[in-house]
């Protein structure tokens, strides 16, 4: 994960004198708290991505279904992963999201789960496919922690930002200048 981002953002005093930053300093750390939460929420999605689909398997074996072919498996996606899809507890404006730095972290991804595991999925051996759950399982709640720490920083930041705007210790119009 984008580590060194992640541990200044995460630092205790990171919001520190938050009231006495100028609002253009305020917009910036917002945008680097934006940034990087970007790349954890992708990261967080293609993990549960992986998830869904090795429980999928899990659960067909556990049900003595017959082994299924490719085709079924990729045809059956959708319904695989869209269960459990909602919304976080404070809305977020939708953006682009710039991921071109995701590589590294896509790579400790596929060391818990290789592609190559999910391709002869219907033949991998059991307990490959329980200890990649187990690994793709903490990897995923380490993310989804690191994913509400950022979203705290946000909400304290856009906070911040709407009491001075309602306050009027800060202006709209000076943002169009």
């Amino acid at each position: 994960m984008p580590d060194e981002l992640f541990q200044r953002i995460a630092a205790d005093d990171y919001l520190d004198q938050i009231q006495q930053r100028p609002p253009a300093d305020l917009r910036t750390m917002r945008a680097e708290c934006q940034a990087l939460e970007d790349k954890v929420s992708y990261l967080r999605r293609v993990a549960q991505g992986r998830l869904d689909i090795l429980r999928a398997e899990r659960r067909r074996r556990d049900e003595g279904r017959e082994s299924i072919e490719l085709s079924e498996l990729i045809a059956g996606l959708p319904e695989t992963l869209s269960g459990g899809v909602g919304g976080g507890a404070r809305h977020r404006a939708a953006h682009e999201a710039d991921l071109s730095a995701i590589g590294d972290v896509s790579q400790e991804l596929d060391g818990l789960c290789p592609p190559n595991l999910l391709v002869n999925l219907t033949t991998a051996d059991g307990g490959e496919l329980d200890k990649t759950i187990g690994g793709l399982a903490d990897f995923e709640h380490a993310v989804s922690e690191r994913r509400r720490l950022i979203f705290a920083r946000l909400d304290a930041l856009a906070d911040e930002l709407a009491r001075r705007y309602r306050d009027g210790e800060a202006s709209v119009d000076a943002l169009l200048r």
